[in-house]
């Protein structure tokens, strides 16, 4: 009897993402920095457009966080240190796959 394993092309790219970019920075909601602010450092420290940083920044306030950013953890570690220096509640956490 042969068996068919079948692989969604969603889980194939969710195993090569968590392969390739171990760790995510989160940036967590608050009630004290604006949307202006928080979009202005996704732009200057993560080199987001400023359309994606708009829409990270929505997807932070109605979800409570967001991971605005895929990568290994030293480069990540960098961007996450610049944002908390700004105010911003962020971290770097493991991507779960």
């Amino acid at each position: 009897m042969k068996t068919t394993t079948q692989i969604s092309e969603k889980d194939l790219t969710e195993t090569i993402i968590t392969s390739i970019e171990p760790y995510m920075l989160v940036v967590w909601n608050d009630e004290v920095n604006t949307f202006d602010w928080v979009i202005e450092t996704l732009v200057e420290v993560c080199h987001h457009t400023q359309e994606q940083a708009e829409q990270c920044a929505m997807l932070i306030h109605f979800k409570g966080k967001y991971a605005v950013k895929n990568g290994d953890y030293d480069t990540l570690k960098v961007y996450c240190d610049a944002i908390t220096e700004r105010g911003i509640n962020a971290t770097v956490e493991e991507t779960v796959g």
